[in-house]
């Protein structure tokens, strides 16, 4: 929760963290998992969008400089998202 704000009603936010806290820490990093998952599907989505038809290694490419800095894309994957762009 950023800075206490949320749209979320306080007696359906009691009962997530409720059942947060009844969950093993396998069932925590699953939920974590398909998170990371789902987040990454909309950033592909926007990418595509955006971008329309790129190479596989380019959608890749773009989605991994979302979260990977410049100096490790360059050093990685000799690619620099400020002069490829976003």
């Amino acid at each position: 929760m950023l800075l206490g704000v949320t749209d979320t009603d306080p007696e359906t936010m009691k009962r997530l963290v409720e059942a947060y806290r009844r969950m093993t820490p396998q069932e925590k990093m699953r939920c974590v998992s398909e998170m990371t998952k789902a987040v990454q599907y909309m950033a592909l989505a926007r990418i595509r969008k955006q971008r329309g038809t790129i190479t596989e290694r380019e959608l890749r490419l773009r989605l991994a400089s979302l979260w990977l800095d410049r100096e490790t894309m360059i050093r990685v994957f000799d690619w620099d998202p400020d002069r490829e762009g976003y």
